[in-house]
Order: structure tokens, then C-alpha cells, then sequence
């Protein structure tokens, strides 16, 4: 063993959302964990920047202070489609915050990953985790190799989280491939100067046409609050014309759609359309195999029904620090394998049924009929678009709740866990 060589409780590798929740949990309950993180912050990652009201509550769960100035809330969602507009006010719950935020990841993911640190954790930037360290008995893992400060070096724990995000290639290289039969999306972005930055309400359009094409997929306006919209389209692989789609094309000529004082044009752009791989509904699996746990996009934990992450990246983080400190504090490696074990099955009864639930959606909606279908009739109706809304953002109360909620919570219940 060389000099290099560090020890701790549990080794978090990505400093992502969910990597940062993971080790702000541990740190809480008195781990000792290195949270490393292949880049310098600030550093920007792909997606929509917007918080439904199950993020502010993870958020506000680990002491994040929503309040300052640099978050831009708002009050719903407004759809178009079927040539309708509504608006959606975040339903009011005992379980849930009644409002979103919109935050660059440059600044969010940051400000995550220094809570962290303000917790205990040791925040190591610029450490490119390179492979897994396996124990040659049991094929465990038990620690990593990387290259910090352009050298070699090595990193010890009984416990090691895959927070790497959507290539994960810590569990590539422990294994674990991602299964073909969960949907896949891809999601493009570009920030413009705009005077709609202030808008209270994010804004999501049912119908994405490409041509003559109806496509599987969403766009979205988010108003960021600094003078800039986080303008961008997320696209599902369920349908036959996903794999032709040029989605940089398709996004421009989104844009030149909407009206001109909107400013979404190449003069009032002020970033390059950047694109990225959205994993969903637990599409690699298992989530806790020989010493190492896997957390957020890494496992998968995208919900197809809106392409959302940011929440499951937070929850998934909270969930495994819980049962990596119980599993911890276990006497014998049986005790503490029981206990590990246990990460997947909560992970399935949370989210399993409600996943399976939108895979069958987003199958559903890969048929351009039915996708046309729906927007046509279901968005004149406000009552079905109330339940909607509860439904694609998972948010109901899960005890006494109004009947939108029972419904909803009763389907996740009846589903096959994904």
C-alpha cells in the first residue's frame, strides 16, 4: 500500500446531486467520507435547471437555504397543446412545498457539494476516479484508484457509492450494464436572453413537431430570474423516428417557432445547445451489489413521466445514507450485508410501481395517434389536468389525501415494481 492511500467510512464518487446528498447524510450522522468529484466546480451539466416542489422538499430536508436571492421560484406549470394553454398551480399538500425553483447546475451542483463539505465531508475536486479496487477473495470493492494532481492515487472504504452519473463507469467496470428494456431519453438545452426570465411559472409544450413529425417528448421554457431562459427539449426513445431526429436542428427550429420578442434566436443566445442521455425508471440494476450502492442518474433514477432527476438524485442520496450508517454500525459482515440489501427493496416499494406506471405511459405515447390523442382531449379539462400534474411530478400526499391522491397512490401500489 503506498503513502498516497486514504482511508474512510464510505468513498462518493461524483459530486452530482445525488453524490453531494449522499455524503451531506453521512457527514450529518458522523461518517467519515470522501466525496470526489472528476471536475473543478463550477462546472455545468446538462438539464432544465427546474425543481418541482419534491426537490425543495430534499432540499430543504438537508438545510439548503432556499430563500436567498440566487433561487428564481414559481408558483406551477404551464402546458400547451392541442392548440390549448393551462396553467397548473403546484398542488397544495401537507407533504410537499406549494412551489418550484429554477438554479443553474453550475451554481446548484456547487452549492450542493460545499454543504456537503460544510457537513464533514472531504471534498476532493479535480479526482478522476479511474477503476475499483477490489478485494481478490470476496470481489468485493473496497476502494478506488485515481488521478489527483496528475499522479496516481488511492482511495480505502468498506462502502463505495456510484454517484458518476449517466455513464457511470464505476459500475460499468464493476459489471453492471444498463438493461434495454427501460426508456432512454435525451434531453437538449440552450440559455437565451429573454424578457420572459422572470416567469412564474414553468412553461412545458405537449406537442414537439419536426416537421410532419409528432414526437415522443416535451419542450420547456424556465425562466432562470438572472435574464436569461433555460430554453430545451427532451425526446424518449420509445418511438421510431427517435433514432433520426437531429435534436440541435430540432430544437433551432422549435425556437424560430415561438413569437420574435420572446428573443429565442441566435442573437440573444448566450450558451452553445448542449445535449445529454436521460437514464430512467431504474434502468440499471441492482442498485447495491458487493460493497457499492448506486445513486441517481448512475441507477438510473430518472422519472420518464416528466424527465425529472434531480429529486430521486436527492431522495436516493438520503436512502443510502441511512442504510450505509445502520449497515455500519452492524457487528458482522452477515448483519451488515442484510442490512445493505435492504437499499433496493426500499428503493423499489418507493419508486418501483410508480415507474412502471410511466414506462407504460411512455410506450403509450411513442404511437404519434394516441400522443395527439391526449393533448387534444385531455388538456380542455381542467380536473383531469390537476391529476395529471400530481401524477407526471409524483407529488400526492400518501395519507389523507383528496381522491386525486388515492387514486394515484392506489395505481403505484397495484404496479409491478420496475
Amino acid at each position: 500500500m503506498t503513502d498516497s492511500t486514504r482511508h474512510a467510512d464510505v468513498i462518493v464518487v461524483g459530486a452530482g446531486p445525488a453524490g453531494s446528498s449522499t455524503a451531506y447524510w453521512l457527514a450529518q450522522a458522523g461518517l467519515d467520507v470522501f466525496l470526489l468529484e472528476k471536475a473543478t466546480f463550477p462546472r455545468d451539466k446538462i438539464c432544465g435547471d427546474g425543481l418541482t416542489p419534491r426537490a425543495v422538499r430534499a432540499l430543504i430536508g438537508m438545510g439548503v437555504d432556499v430563500n436567498d436571492p440566487g433561487w428564481g421560484r414559481n408558483r406551477g406549470l404551464r402546458i400547451y397543446g392541442g392548440g390549448v394553454k393551462v396553467e397548473l398551480p403546484w398542488p397544495e399538500l401537507a407533504s410537499f412545498p406549494d412551489y418550484g425553483l429554477v438554479r443553474k447546475r453550475t451554481d446548484f451542483d456547487q452549492l450542493l457539494a460545499e454543504h456537503a463539505a460544510k457537513a464533514g465531508a472531504r471534498l476532493l475536486q479535480g479526482c478522476n476516479v479511474t477503476g475499483p479496487i477490489l478485494d481478490e477473495r470476496t470481489d468485493r470493492i473496497i476502494g478506488v484508484t485515481a488521478q489527483l494532481d496528475g499522479e496516481e492515487a488511492e482511495f480505502r472504504a468498506p462502502l463505495v457509492v456510484a454517484a458518476d452519473g449517466n455513464s457511470t463507469r464505476l459500475s460499468l467496470a464493476m459489471g453492471l450494464r444498463r438493461r434495454e428494456d427501460r426508456p432512454m431519453g435525451v434531453a437538449v438545452r440552450r440559455y437565451f436572453q429573454t424578457p420572459r426570465h422572470d416567469d412564474d411559472f414553468m412553461e412545458a409544450w405537449l406537442e414537439l413537431w419536426d416537421g410532419e413529425r409528432l414526437l415522443p417528448g416535451y419542450g420547456w421554457v424556465f425562466g432562470v430570474g438572472d435574464g436569461t431562459s433555460n430554453v430545451g427539449c427532451g425526446l424518449l426513445n420509445t418511438s421510431k423516428a427517435f433514432q433520426n431526429v437531429d435534436y440541435r436542428g430540432m430544437l433551432k427550429r422549435w425556437c424560430a417557432q415561438m413569437p420574435e420578442d420572446w428573443q429565442f434566436d441566435e442573437e440573444h443566445a448566450t450558451s452553445k445547445i448542449r445535449g445529454a442521455a436521460l437514464p430512467m425508471g431504474f434502468n440499471r440494476q441492482p442498485h447495491y451489489t458487493r460493497g457499492m450502492l448506486l445513486v441517481g442518474d448512475a441507477g438510473g433514477m430518472i422519472n420518464p413521466f416528466n424527465g425529472e432527476g434531480i429529486d430521486y438524485a436527492l431522495e436516493s442520496g438520503r436512502l443510502a445514507a441511512d442504510i450505509m450508517v445502520q449497515a455500519l454500525a452492524r457487528r458482522t459482515p452477515a448483519q451488515r450485508e442484510r442490512t445493505l440489501y435492504e437499499y433496493p427493496r426500499i428503493l423499489k416499494d418507493e419508486h418501483g410501481g410508480y415507474f412502471t406506471l410511466a414506462r407504460v405511459f411512455v410506450q403509450a405515447i411513442g404511437d404519434p395517434r394516441i400522443m395527439k390523442f391526449l393533448t387534444s382531449h385531455g388538456l380542455p379539462h381542467p380536473t383531469l389536468m390537476r391529476f395529471t400534474l400530481k401524477l407526471l411530478a409524483n407529488l400526492t400526499d400518501p395519507k389523507g389525501g383528496d381522491a386525486m391522491d388515492r387514486v394515484i397512490n392506489a395505481m403505484q401500489k397495484v404496479a409491478p415494481t420496475a
